[in-house]
């Protein structure tokens, strides 16, 4: 793979608490080697306040983030994407979005943590834990030496990790 930047896509289906925290580990965990975007087969429109909580109390700067359709990656003038991976949670039932063209793809199913019920601690758990697995699997990515895999063995590291 070339040195440049790659650009990765976490899709889910409503783009509030997930795919915004797995937008906001590659940014981190990926150290200038990733950009990660992150958007929503249908928006909710607003970012779950949950994961801005979570996000602000692990240092990350929430000032920009907003719930986005996938729209906006397929027009014109938009990040060219190499990597796409959903989140949604096939265990409870959720429909995967599906990205057209030819980027990598894998499925990292995590439960939603916005369907949590509870009290606000519990709740916090849900994010918690979802932003745990998130970093395990987003950390093993950044660890693949992405340059020594051909497309086959890609596909089998990213079908790997996503059983973390």
């Amino acid at each position: 793979m070339a040195d440049d930047i790659l650009n990765i896509l976490i899709l889910c289906t409503g783009n509030s608490a997930r795919s915004i925290l797995g937008e906001m580990l590659i940014n981190r965990l990926g150290q200038g080697r990733f950009a990660g975007f992150s958007a929503g087969s249908t928006p909710t429109g607003k970012v779950n306040p949950f994961a801005l909580e979570l996000l602000k109390q692990k240092g990350y700067d929430i000032s920009g983030l907003r719930s986005k359709s996938w729209d906006e990656f397929a027009v014109p003038g938009a990040p060219k994407i190499d990597f796409v991976i959903t989140v949604c949670d096939n265990a409870a039932g959720e429909t995967c979005p599906v990205w057209p063209g030819h980027p990598a793809r894998a499925h990292w199913g995590i439960a939603d943590p916005a369907a949590a019920t509870g009290s606000d601690a519990d709740r916090m758990g849900a994010f918690n834990a979802a932003y745990d697995q998130l970093e395990a699997r987003i950390s093993a990515f950044a660890a693949l030496d992405l340059k020594a895999l051909d497309a086959d063995a890609l596909q089998g590291e990213l079908d790997a990790i996503g059983r973390l």
